[in-house]
């Protein structure tokens, strides 16, 4: 049985293989399924943001600073910097007392290509509020805030809000504090390295948790996945087209994270060279294989199609090739 991977053809031949690690993991820990190595240790990058923005709801910050359901679920976005992402983090800040000078995150160009283009050609100034992770920062600067903690290093290892981080990554993941990788993300602030299997558990976790903190988060995500990504963007439209069926989140350098509430399992997978155009069809052929076989959710296809396989365009929009999903997951079931 060939392994899972996301293939690059262009006619008559196959150009580039990307091998993809899945884990696949229910609440308790056990394997439902998997592909490559589902102990592959990677940074969970952006995908950690839902349990980064937990301390929200736990520690009385969202009702403290009256933040909706849309600060919310910016706080776990990597948003497009679209009008409306920029218009919710303006009123995060405002809510919270602060400003865009007290984001340690830089700017750079909208991750929706439109608009990125559009941003060169008027010669926009960008500042850290376009960045795709200022709702992230946005909930650090909150804690920090409603704490009394500084403001100055929130983003810094050894701070209080990275502390108070770390230990819900700990208790949502079993990996114990001291045993967290950490490094430094794209957006400056901590990140986590840990397996595929840990991810997934922590997403099994999520979808099915009923303490505040995570059904609150799940719930903001599900109500808004527009602001979790953006236009066109898959799990954006996923979740849109699986309505409180799919939660989804993506991380940088080939990383995708899911759960399935209705069938209590969390998916992480990674693409292994960090080859960001072939999540979309990653993780597509991951539900496309795995829910029909664990008796889960339709998964809409046709309405997804745009996103796997992927059209390959020559300088003149002209289709020259497609990226796609191969292979086949190690079903082990839910039982």
């Amino acid at each position: 049985m060939p392994a899972f991977q996301i293939v690059a053809r262009r006619e008559p031949l196959v150009e580039s293989v990307h091998r993809v690690s899945v884990a696949v993991v229910s609440r308790d820990g056990r394997l439902v399924a998997d592909s490559g190595n589902p102990d592959l240790v990677s940074f969970w990058r952006s995908a950690a943001k839902p349990f980064q923005a937990m301390p929200l709801v736990a520690d009385g910050v969202v009702d403290r600073f009256r933040l909706g359901t849309e600060e919310l679920a910016l706080a776990c976005a990597s948003h497009s910097s679209q009008a409306r992402h920029l218009a919710v983090t303006d009123r995060f800040l405002a809510l919270i007392g602060r400003t865009e000078a007290d984001l340690a995150c830089g700017p750079h160009l909208p991750l929706d290509s439109a608009l990125a283009q559009q941003v060169v050609r008027d010669r926009v100034p960008l500042s850290p509020r376009w960045s795709n992770c200022s709702g992230k920062h946005s909930g650090m600067l909150a804690l920090a805030t409603h704490h009394g903690w500084p403001v100055e290093g929130y983003e810094r290892v050894g701070h209080p809000v990275q502390d108070r981080l770390a230990e819900v990554v700990a208790e949502w993941t079993d990996i114990p504090v001291p045993d967290l990788v950490l490094g430094v993300d794209g957006c400056a602030t901590v990140c986590y390295a840990l397996s595929l299997r840990a991810m997934a558990l922590a997403y099994a976790r999520l979808v099915t948790s009923e303490q505040p903190e995570g059904a609150q988060v799940r719930a903001a995500m599900m109500a808004h996945p527009e602001l979790v990504g953006g236009t066109g963007r898959f799990d954006t439209d996923l979740m849109a087209a699986m309505p409180g069926e799919v939660l989804v989140k993506i991380g940088a350098e080939g990383i995708y994270c899911a759960g399935i509430p209705s069938l209590g399992v969390g998916i992480a997978l990674k693409v292994e060279d960090g080859d960001m155009r072939s999540l979309p069809p990653a993780l597509f052929g991951v539900l496309d294989q795995l829910l029909p076989a664990l008796g889960g959710p339709r998964f809409p296809a046709s309405e997804l199609a745009g996103h796997s396989p992927v059209a390959i365009l020559n300088t003149r929009g002209h289709a020259t090739g497609q990226l796609g999903p191969v292979g086949q997951l190690r079903i082990h079931g839910t039982s």
